[in-house]
């Protein structure tokens, strides 16, 4: 088979590309898992933080039916969340801070959201795969495995962040993944 120029040419330029890309592929992180969840965590905070932030204060009460959390229900719930999480996950202890209440503005709700997820990064910066079968303390007086509790943490950011999106899309707002970039 012979390449028209235009291919040849377009093949040689692809190359360098290909054969890092196929190096990429063939050097295992050093710690797939606890780098796969700060990642997954960093677009959480994103999109978690854009949803808060997206609804309006006269709206942060809203729940689509009264057995349902609220809006500031479920902010408060993530950055209680995120503290007892991300302090289990990374062996530390979580910070001391005041208590808030659905009933707070949404300024002091957002404003605790990003500390939490602030919080978060810093405190799993130095968590590794090393001790992935270590039991960490639960709910109910349980243990889990540090393994189970990034997939347990994982699914409370998604979980909560669906919500969210449910509650923006009720009140005629676009959730923070649903918009083009601009």
């Amino acid at each position: 088979m012979r390449l028209r120029a235009p291919c040849a040419v377009a093949l040689f330029a692809l190359l360098p590309n290909i054969a890092s890309a196929q190096l990429v592929q063939h050097s295992a992180p050093t710690n797939p898992v606890a780098q796969g969840f700060r990642d997954y965590e960093s677009t959480a905070a994103t999109n978690l933080i854009a949803a808060a932030e997206e609804f309006p204060a006269d709206k942060y009460s809203f729940k689509p039916t009264p057995a349902q959390m609220s809006v500031a229900d479920i902010i408060v719930h993530l950055t209680r969340g995120n503290d007892f999480f991300c302090s289990a996950l990374s062996g530390g202890k979580a910070p001391t801070r005041t208590k808030i209440a659905a009933t707070d503005s949404k300024d002091v709700l957002v404003t605790r959201l990003k500390d939490t997820f602030a919080y978060c990064s810093t405190a799993l910066a130095g968590v590794d795969d090393s001790k992935l079968g270590e039991m960490l303390p639960f709910f109910g007086g349980r243990s889990i495995t540090r393994a189970s509790m990034f997939t347990v943490t994982a699914a409370d950011f998604a979980d909560h962040y669906s919500q969210l999106a449910i509650y923006l899309r009720l009140n005629g707002l676009l959730p923070p993944t649903a918009k083009r970039p601009e």
